[in-house]
């Protein structure tokens, strides 16, 4: 006796092999459109779906495969007595496969092109037979995926069928599928920042070697419908990425995309910014980032959002770093990179589009709108007013902090990070790494900034005895008074943003 298989694929990469098999086992092929003329044209004999359902196809196709003798044949309990009588009279066939893709609608998500374009993207039928086929996985074997018909043809090639929990993982696979699907239009059609249900569209696209750790697993997933800087990056060279290389990319990248208009270089160790400088060039500006600290950026990462020449690329060889990235690379620049046979060298396509962040808690989601602004109503409290380079340098310094992990100060001079101090309990140990660690490097003006309130004046009174020139911070406390009186005292002019920058 045939069965019965219902196909209808976008995507058409081994389907030739694996029908011609189905009808070598005595399968009856049933297609739609393109699906039935690719079938024809490779000499198999599939029937058309309006054969079956004896019903043409309508509304420019919009409605051909939503029918009861489709989805009888696929729902149908084959051991209920009563299921097999309502069939049988209605003359539904039972349809024992289905091979379907969706219209490509993650492709089409985030191109430019009108919402009605987008909706006529959204497919009906496909994911309406994949959910009956895959509710009824008893009896029905469910592909969505052009990977898996390798082991279905195995398992009927073993034993005529193929098994209850093969046909329970490919379902599996459908809801996977669609659930994925049904976010994405979700997300386009809602524009919600927060809505009712929270939903995610993310694919698959590596499995890492281990997580944070090495006793941890760990994979990739990049957005079905957004871009991203970390989504579409070209890795030009080096061994394959890990856990913790993709996330301090993500933050190395972001920093120096705090400089639009400049020339910008960031170091990130351990997730925590350890180099940031502007430059005039691209050797000068990294130049300037390694200077910051030349032993934490050792085994670290270096982001630049310039084209990176042989120059530059060759400063980068003396120094033992797990990866460089940059908007271009020269083709000599390659080639001397290239020399580190284990240096990722990674080519960054798109700009940062994070719009939120989540964070998992056990047993929820915490989501906030991204960090993405910084305040445009700066105010000067103290008597003594910053010089303009003072000011520029205090900008320099905000767009930094943000990046370093609370309690977090730096310290610079306006082009170079020279003193970082993060993920303290308190705000004077943070304070006072900084300007340690500034001062091993930098004996001329240095500026401070803090992600935070100052909670008492003794951040002030330790800027003062070290020599700090000017300090930026958002203000907030109920001492303000007592950190603007210090800093009157010690004739050094600070700025209030307003907004706070934590980073926890």
């Amino acid at each position: 006796m045939k069965k019965r298989a219902l196909i209808s694929v976008s995507d058409k990469n081994g389907l030739t092999e694996f029908a011609q098999f189905l009808e070598q086992n005595h399968y009856e092929l049933i297609s739609t459109g393109g699906t039935f003329k690719h079938l024809k044209e490779a000499g198999l004999n599939p029937i058309q779906i309006d054969e079956v359902t004896e019903f043409p196809e309508m509304l420019d196709g919009r409605v051909k495969t939503l029918h009861p003798k489709v989805h009888g044949g696929l729902l149908a309990v084959r051991n209920n007595e009563e299921h097999m009588k309502t069939v049988q009279e209605h003359g539904i066939g039972l349809i024992d496969m289905v091979i379907v893709n969706l219209y490509p609608f993650f492709e089409n998500a985030n191109k430019d092109i009108s919402l009605d374009e987008k909706v006529e993207f959204i497919d009906i039928g496909g994911p309406s037979m994949l959910r009956s086929a895959a509710k009824n996985f008893n009896s029905v074997t469910v592909i969505t995926d052009v990977q898996d018909y390798e082991k279905v043809k195995s398992e009927m090639q073993q034993g005529g069928d193929t098994t209850l929990e093969t046909r329970k993982t490919l379902a599996g696979k459908v809801f996977n599928l669609t659930s994925a699907y049904d976010a994405a239009i979700s997300k386009m059609l809602l524009q919600e920042e927060y809505p009712q249900y929270l939903n995610a569209s993310y694919k698959k696209v590596a499995d890492l070697r281990y997580g944070e750790n090495p006793h941890q697993s760990a994979a990739y997933y990049v957005s079905t419908v957004e871009n991203g800087a970390m989504k579409d990056f070209e890795q030009l060279g080096g061994k394959e990425l890990s856990f913790n290389n993709l996330r301090d990319m993500d933050l190395c990248w972001k920093v120096v995309n705090e400089f639009k208009d400049e020339m910008a270089c960031c170091a990130v160790k351990h997730s925590t910014p350890c180099g940031v400088a502007i430059g005039e060039t691209a050797l000068e500006t990294y130049q300037k980032a390694f200077e910051c600290d030349p032993v934490s950026i050792f085994g670290g990462i270096v982001a630049m959002n310039y084209k990176v020449d042989k120059a530059t690329a060759e400063e980068l060889n003396k120094t033992f770093l797990e990866i460089v990235m940059a908007t271009d690379f020269d083709a000599d620049a390659l080639e001397v990179l290239a020399q580190k046979k284990n240096l990722r060298v990674i080519k960054i396509k798109n700009a940062v589009s994070d719009r939120q962040v989540w964070v998992k808690i056990d047993g929820g989601m915490l989501v906030q709108n991204a960090d993405d602004r910084f305040s445009t109503d700066i105010k000067v409290v103290t008597e003594t007013q910053p010089t303009e380079e003072q000011r520029k340098a205090l900008l320099f310094s905000q767009r930094v902090v943000k990046y370093v992990k609370s309690n977090a100060i730096v310290v610079t001079n306006g082009k170079q990070a020279l003193g970082v101090g993060g993920g303290q309990v308190n705000r004077i140990w943070a304070t006072q790494q900084a300007i340690e660690r500034a001062k091993e490097k930098f004996g001329g003006d240095l500026v401070l900034a803090s992600d935070a309130f100052f909670p008492f004046r003794d951040v002030v009174d330790t800027c003062a005895k070290e020599g700090i020139k000017a300090i930026i911070q958002p203000g907030g406390s109920i001492r303000d008074e007592e950190s603007i009186t210090a800093a009157n005292e010690h004739d050094i002019p600070m700025l209030f943003t307003g907004m706070r920058h934590f980073f926890h």
